[in-house]
């Protein structure tokens, strides 16, 4: 288990830091309270409140694994004239979530969390494998197993545990960016309806905030966006931990031709 922050005494006076975090920018407020009061989102059956608290760092844009690098094709289909606005960016997110590589990965997140969950590690090494094979071109390759890498390295730094560890002991050996976050999040107790859902929700999040840097949309048209499609990216998430690896299948065509185009793509932000 990940170690855990011991929780401060309601009846001391302490300063405590808030952290909202948005597509793009990170605001911290300092403010003095005597109690301490959980969100809803990090509150586990046994009522302990921190135990999924390092989702919002691990899936903020400022954790260390390079998430702002990747536009998972977007870039192309901006270049191409799919993508140009507020409705086209929308259409395209959702078709990812019903037809594409993110509704892959929830799934295999979950298979990835529960084989953490029974210690059973070759089952872990499967779900791995299965999801580097999975990557459709060079470049979502790239995508995931970079992420995952840093992902491993970074949170071990900080909330070792056994899932990490032992996929760590497969050092040089290509790390799935969902199969990692799985194992940290099973190996720190955390409950895999919250994980699988912040998971999903940070990948579109980093896909919006893509989108407003090539200019397809302002950052307030990129919330309304994202705030849009949440109710579906829960029901992703939800039906992710429903589905078996047999049943695991993608058709985004234009999105899978958009990340091959981007190899070749002369000027170019992102490295996906």
């Amino acid at each position: 288990m990940c170690a855990r922050p011991a929780t401060p005494s309601a009846t001391t006076i302490m300063p405590m830091a808030t952290v909202i975090i948005t597509t793009m920018i990170i605001t911290i407020t300092t403010t003095t309270t005597a109690t301490i009061t959980a969100m809803a989102m990090t509150t586990n059956t046994d009522g302990d409140a921190w135990r999924e608290a390092p989702l919002l760092l691990w899936l903020s844009p400022a954790f260390p694994v390079g998430a702002f690098a990747y536009s998972h094709g977007l870039e192309w289909a901006y270049e191409a004239g799919d993508v140009t606005d507020a409705a086209s960016l929308a259409a395209w997110l959702a078709d990812l979530a019903r037809f594409g590589a993110p509704h892959l990965d929830a799934t295999l997140f979950a298979h990835a969390f529960r084989a953490a969950v029974a210690a059973d590690w070759p089952a872990l090494d499967a779900v791995n494998e299965l999801a580097v094979a999975l990557a459709g071109s060079a470049e979502r390759r790239l995508e995931t197993t970079a992420q995952g890498a840093a992902f491993r390295v970074a949170v071990r730094a900080a909330w070792d545990c056994e899932a990490l560890a032992r996929l760590s002991a497969r050092d040089g050996e290509p790390l799935a960016y969902p199969v990692a976050v799985a194992a940290a999040a099973a190996g720190c107790g955390m409950a895999l309806a919250h994980a699988a859902e912040a998971f999903v929700v940070g990948q579109f999040a980093n896909l919006v905030s893509a989108a407003t840097r090539l200019g397809i949309v302002g950052q307030t048209a990129g919330l309304k966006i994202l705030a849009g499609i949440l109710p579906e990216l829960s029901e992703l998430a939800r039906e992710a931990a429903k589905t078996s690896l047999d049943d695991l299948g993608a058709c985004a065509l234009r999105s899978d031709i958009a990340a091959m185009r981007h190899e070749t793509q002369y000027s170019r932000l992102f490295r996906s």
